[in-house]
């Protein structure tokens, strides 16, 4: 088998860019790979994903229960597996992806009372990892930004246009509930925390050539 790192964080958080670029460097050092983000918003296998995120099901996140929207997000990665990159993965190919299950404990967890995360997390990694047998991940870069820093960088994304966003990105206080459910993953699975943020009071996010150094250096022991 090959090997999958995931690129996890809050939305604005850099994740499509720090996988790009940490994909281009290992590239130019000979390393053979395929980068792959999700939702997989190319496929079919996303329309549900797409309904959700544009509030046909509801205008709010907490609308669709953590377990009814995980199912949406594991059919698309499923299918993604499946056509795409398993061969790939299966013939001893390194995965970069940009979100994964991982999306679903930290944006999930965020509807639930935090007595509740641990029994939705064994049932989320069971029901992708197991019962539905895509690959767990070998390593998980999670990349930290205050909320704050977050909404900012969606505002800057958008332009300030609110209506571009999804009905995660609108919410801010479920952003702050992800962030705390975020952190929870990342210090109870191991992830690879890089914060994205100096400063005390006035927040400012580093360079990124700075934050993918650390990647680097993080993700080395297991290429």
């Amino acid at each position: 088998m090959g090997k999958l790192i995931i690129f996890e964080g809050l939305d604005g958080s850099g994740k499509g860019t720090q996988t790009a670029l940490t994909a281009q460097k290992l590239k130019a050092h000979g390393v053979d790979l395929r980068q792959i983000t999700f939702p997989n918003y190319e496929s079919d296998s996303s329309a549900l994903v797409k309904m959700y995120l544009s509030g046909q099901f509801g205008d709010k996140p907490d609308d669709v229960n953590a377990y009814a929207a995980s199912s949406f997000y594991a059919v698309d990665r499923f299918a993604s597996y499946k056509t795409d990159w398993g061969d790939f993965y299966r013939a001893g190919g390194l995965i970069l992806s940009d979100r994964y299950t991982t999306s679903n404990a930290v944006h999930q967890c965020a509807k639930l009372p935090p007595m509740h995360w641990d029994g939705f997390l064994n049932w989320l990694f069971d029901f992708e990892y197991k019962k539905i047998g895509i690959p767990a991940p070998d390593a998980v870069v999670y990349l930290a930004v205050d909320p704050e820093v977050s909404q900012k960088l969606m505002d800057q994304r958008y332009h300030g246009d609110e209506s571009k966003k999804d009905i995660q990105e609108k919410d801010r206080e479920y952003i702050a509930r992800s962030r705390a459910a975020a952190e929870y993953c990342a210090k109870m699975f191991g992830w690879y925390r890089i914060e994205c943020t100096e400063g005390q009071d006035v927040k400012t996010i580093r360079s990124v050539e700075d934050i993918n150094a650390e990647i680097l250096a993080k993700i080395q022991p297991i290429l």
